[in-house]
């Protein structure tokens, strides 16, 4: 667990000590930039994502409670890469066009109307052959608009397997990255809704599955995994 020096600097900090924060940034200095490594050469900085980083930290800092029983520094880990992802997604050199904002909003629409009507997800080859476009273009759409729980969720099929796995055939540094942000986001989230979560995306249940196990109704399940990722996008990929 945090040394309790840790603990009491967070505290401080949380409490409007600039000089806690300033000395928390100090010595964590090395955890930011093993984080923001990762974005070099695309486009930013390092010294702009070294300050996107402090600001992702200081973020951490402020939202973090011992009651998340997961160390400081496992949490502030996906608050500053998802202060970096920011920016270069909304103020970065790369911009996303109204067109592909556009097609994004319309695949959500999609995928939403398939899961009421069939109970499971689409594949990306269904998303793509609806659309008349590529797989990878399906992605890129889908991931343009922030949309990230849609390339990662799982069809209801029994070697399924989600749709970002049907793209990847290798695991790049920022991949590894991404699948530690995960596991630790859902390492804070009460009992009930990380069983609903490792139930749904990791157990490969349905929703109809999931409600049996909880004993409630399958619609009650989607309501309270819409309200789950729903809050896990505002919290780490969303507050400004």
């Amino acid at each position: 667990m945090e040394t309790q020096e840790t603990l009491e600097l967070i505290s401080s900090a949380q409490n409007g000590d600039r000089d806690a924060s300033e000395l928390l940034i100090k010595n964590n200095s090395p955890l930011i930039k093993s984080v923001i490594r990762r974005y070099k050469n695309k486009g930013v900085d390092y010294d702009d994502l070294y300050q996107l980083g402090c600001m992702g930290f200081i973020k951490a800092v402020k939202n973090f409670s011992s009651e998340f029983e997961v160390r400081f520094s496992t949490y502030a880990v996906p608050m500053i890469a998802g202060e970096v992802k920011r920016f270069m997604r909304d103020d970065g050199p790369v911009k996303v066009s109204r067109g592909t904002k556009t097609a994004a909003i319309k695949i959500n629409r999609f995928i939403e109307k398939y899961k009421r009507e069939n109970d499971s997800s689409p594949t990306i080859e269904t998303i793509a052959a609806e659309f008349g476009i590529e797989p990878q273009e399906a992605v890129f759409i889908m991931d343009s608009n922030k949309y990230p729980v849609s390339i990662y969720e799982r069809n209801d099929d029994e070697n399924a397997r989600t749709l970002l796995d049907k793209l990847q055939t290798s695991e790049n540094e920022e991949e590894k990255l991404d699948k530690m942000m995960l596991k630790q986001i859902i390492n804070t989230l009460p009992p009930r809704d990380k069983k609903i979560i490792l139930l749904r995306y990791f157990a490969d249940k349905t929703q109809s599955e999931v409600a049996r196990v909880l004993n409630v109704s399958q619609v009650q399940v989607s309501r309270l995994e819409n309200r789950i990722l729903s809050q896990m996008r505002e919290k780490y990929f969303v507050e400004k």
